[in-house]
């Protein structure tokens, strides 16, 4: 793991640097919902959230990469109509609201919710997408719980050997149907990864 570091949350100094990575990684699947990128990168900037996030920084303090999570209390990637209706209007804000929420993932009792993760381009080939999966299974099992979940969508094969790797089976798989033009991907697969006590 030398080059980089990993820590809980990232810096308010690098807020603005995170909302551009997630946007990078994402923007194929959002940028019909979110964009113009000028407004979803403000939306990104106010709503991100460095509580229910493990980021990886160069020796520097250049944000690398940041895996998000999700639990009851909060997520990563959060945010509220109300956040929405000030970065698009109360039209925009309301039509985004309704797709982005087809979208929301529900938590489950014992599994830890995955929202995210992400590697700067420069950075990758360094291992710390894999460092950063490392470190949410032993979030998870420091909670005690029992199962970490993802879902990848079909376009993302990359991703999905990488988790694959990591020790993450297929679970179900959803079709987008019609809303596959709005967000573009026609399937999702949950992926789930059973924890062990011996992290």
């Amino acid at each position: 793991m030398s080059g980089f570091s990993l820590k809980a949350g990232f810096p308010e100094s690098q807020r603005d640097a995170a909302a551009r990575l997630f946007w990078s990684a994402f923007r194929g699947k959002l940028e019909n919902v979110l964009g113009p990128e000028e407004k979803a990168l403000g939306f990104l900037k106010a709503v991100l959230d460095p509580d229910y996030a493990i980021s990886a920084t160069a020796p520097d303090g250049t944000l690398l990469g940041l895996v998000g999570f999700k639990t009851d209390a909060g997520a990563f990637a959060g945010g509220e109509f109300a956040d929405l209706r000030a970065a698009y209007g109360p039209f925009g804000g309301f039509w985004r609201g309704l797709l982005l929420e087809l979208l929301d993932r529900k938590t489950e009792p014992g599994c830890l919710l995955m929202d995210g993760i992400f590697v700067s381009e420069s950075a990758r080939g360094q291992g710390i997408g894999k460092a950063l999966l490392k470190s949410i299974f032993e979030l998870a099992a420091e909670r005690g719980l029992k199962r970490v979940r993802l879902d990848v969508i079909d376009k993302n094969t990359r991703a999905k050997s990488l988790y694959e790797r990591m020790g993450f089976e297929p679970v179900s798989v959803e079709q987008t149907g019609l809303l596959g033009h709005v967000f573009n991907f026609s399937s999702a697969t949950r992926m789930e990864k059973i924890i062990s006590g011996s992290l």
